[in-house]
């Protein structure tokens, strides 16, 4: 895996930072010189039209090889993420739920979240994930990829808060689901946000993300063209429709 050049300092404030981030698909230059902070405990609106970069900063911050980070930093309580890969980032904390969730076949519900604590320090117990999510406990041996889309979803969320976690990323976790699941995994992410863990959140629907969020970034091709609070997006109807199309 391509590793990082020059590395910059971090943000010394900030629980999370990210800092002069360029990364690439092949000779794609995706994520164009991503800069942010995050504080601790906050929940963080990523936002943007499709194809502004979104995705493509989230994988770079989980570390995956693709897309491939060829400079910048990103900096996790003030330890190097950057010169890391996907598993030693997830050792560090960081736990990436994809779009398409990545339920694993054959297996249960339980098994799945079992298949997080091979590696690395558990995080939180089946009882606390059961708790969040009272369907998975009723559906606890029957095979993940049997279940709903929401219940997937919720999946997904309880496989990553079984390792021992710092920040969450999601990627698109309302897709396709029904408003009152919806409302579920927003409740869920309340109390996430409550122990502590910071979020970032990739999310199309723009407005539901907003009105869940502390801070809001708005992407475009690439670039960052607004950082703020998530209330400052939802009042300005003129930002909301150059960037955001709402």
């Amino acid at each position: 895996m391509s590793q990082a050049k020059v590395a910059l300092n971090p943000d010394p404030d900030a629980y999370f930072s990210v800092r002069g981030l360029n990364a690439y698909y092949g000779d794609s230059y995706i994520v164009q010189d991503v800069s942010f902070s995050v504080n601790e405990g906050e929940i963080v609106a990523l936002l943007g039209r499709n194809g502004a970069g979104k995705t493509s900063t989230l994988r770079a911050i989980a570390r995956t090889s693709n897309p491939v980070l060829r400079s910048g930093s990103i900096w996790l309580q003030g330890e190097s993420i950057h010169d890391k890969q996907d598993f030693e980032a997830a050792l560090a904390g960081i736990q990436l739920v994809p779009e398409d969730r990545r339920i694993i076949p054959g297996l249960t519900v339980e098994e799945n979240l079992d298949i997080a604590r091979i590696a690395g320090a558990p995080g939180w117990s089946y009882e606390r994930i059961y708790g969040l999510f009272p369907r998975l406990k009723e559906r606890r041996k029957q095979e993940g990829t049997t279940l709903s889309g929401g219940e997937q979803q919720m999946l997904a969320i309880g496989r990553a808060l079984a390792r021992d976690i710092k920040l969450l990323l999601l990627d698109e976790p309302y897709e396709g689901l029904a408003p009152v699941v919806r409302h579920d995994i927003e409740k869920a992410l309340i109390e996430v946000k409550n122990t502590g863990i910071t979020t970032i959140l990739v999310e199309q629907n723009a407005v539901a993300a907003l009105k869940l969020s502390d801070t809001a970034l708005i992407l475009d091709t690439g670039e960052i063209v607004f950082s703020g609070n998530a209330a400052e997006v939802l009042d300005n109807e003129e930002l909301r429709h150059d960037y955001l199309a709402i």
